[in-house]
């Protein structure tokens, strides 16, 4: 077995948690909005399609990171990937592309909670943004050992949470869900979506550092984790599109949703939503932080700040929706299939054993992984009618 470095020791399922909490505050939320302009069925089918290739390529991932020492993957990029006289501002290329995709999922968290407070207490704005930047950021400065113990406790809130407010749903008026045909382009971006819903790309190194290269473990937890994203998704956008109907937004699914319930129940909603978007939050922004530490060396608080400061200043500019933020962080895709699947490749035939991937990290699966992630980017770049 390899020397794994970590900051600190995960438990299984704290392990588990932070890739939960990697898709459950972005594209979770956003999933019930292109649901609701396609048919109720295409949810079924794209998620069980999408889980299967999103693990083989987590699976790729993790075996990559371990090669490299639990490396997060643009570190693996610059080991791997890039050559010759341009490797090092071919690493910085990747370094900022894959920074602005964080930096923009992010600022889509900040405006999403955001709106919760709007909707809830009535906060301006600026001040909910404020608000969650500094309890949501306190966490990530303290550690990875802290996140790993709060996404633990987020994960089980937000289960009991969710058993709430799925049986409001269900004994309150319900909508007809959309079984009408919209376009091509609605389905792509819904795949799109899905896709970027189940992706923890930058959590799997936090993984393989936090469990120690234990493959086992490992894929447990990946599977796991993932697993649980489906199983949310699908409680979510039903919900959703059973209690709001045809008027969901762009706000993020449960605040259409705790609108439309209203009383107390809106309240569980409200809860809900501020625990899935600061588990995104606690995950993305620590993986940027070791991301940054690890090609300025700039150390863990600075790196911290550089990782977590311009998602606020984005957030406050007030560029796009919330699901106009994860819809447009998705275009990062095309990097994190493609790039990886040719690192991951040249560190196989490197190693020349597979530890974690076994048969699943074999060529026919690789194209699989880059052909999804092609069409993810395509999808994200459509317009929804």
């Amino acid at each position: 077995m390899k020397e794994i470095r970590s900051e600190s020791k995960l438990t299984f399922f704290e392990a588990t948690s932070i890739i939960v909490g990697h898709g459950v505050g972005s594209g979770i939320l956003s999933v019930p909005f292109l649901a609701s302009r396609n048919r109720w069925y295409d949810i079924l089918w794209i998620i069980l399609l999408v889980y299967g290739i999103n693990l083989v390529m987590h699976f790729m991932i993790a075996e990559l990171s371990y090669n490299n020492g639990g490396a997060q993957f643009i570190k693996c990029f610059e080991k791997e990937l890039f050559v010759g006289r341009m490797k090092k501002a071919a690493t910085w290329f990747a370094f900022g592309l894959l920074g602005f995709s964080v930096v923009v999922n992010v600022s889509g968290f900040i405006a999403g909670a955001s709106a919760v407070f709007g909707a809830w207490f009535g906060l301006p704005s600026v001040a909910g943004m404020l608000l969650f930047y500094v309890l949501a950021a306190s966490v990530v400065y303290i550690g990875m050992k802290l996140v790993g113990i709060c996404e633990k406790i987020a994960v089980f809130s937000m289960v009991g949470v969710i058993g709430i407010l799925f049986i409001a749903t269900l004994i309150s008026d319900v909508s007809p869900l959309p079984d009408s045909f919209v376009s091509a382009s609605n389905l792509l971006a819904l795949y799109s979506m899905v896709s970027f819903s189940l992706s923890a790309v930058m959590s799997v190194p936090q993984v393989v550092k936090g469990l120690n290269g234990d493959r086992n473990r490992i894929m447990g937890s990946i599977a796991a984790g993932t697993g649980i994203n489906v199983g949310l998704i699908l409680l979510i956008t039903f919900m959703t599109l059973l209690g709001a109907g045809s008027g969901v937004t762009e706000n993020g699914a449960l605040v259409d949703l705790s609108l439309h319930l209203g009383g107390w129940v809106s309240i569980i909603g409200y809860i809900f939503s501020l625990l899935a978007l600061a588990t995104s939050f606690w995950a993305n922004t620590l993986n940027l932080r070791d991301i940054v530490n690890e090609q300025t060396g700039w150390g863990v608080k600075k790196s911290w700040l550089a990782a977590s400061l311009p998602c606020l200043v984005i957030a406050l500019i007030g560029v796009e929706s919330f699901v106009g933020f994860t819809r447009l962080a998705g275009v990062v895709q095309v990097l994190t299939g493609v790039g990886i699947i040719i690192a991951y490749n040249r560190s196989r035939k490197r190693e020349e054993s597979s530890l974690i991937c076994g048969r699943l990290g074999t060529i026919p699966f690789q194209i699989i992984v880059v052909v999804s992630s092609l069409l993810s980017t395509i999808g994200s770049l459509l317009a929804v009618s």
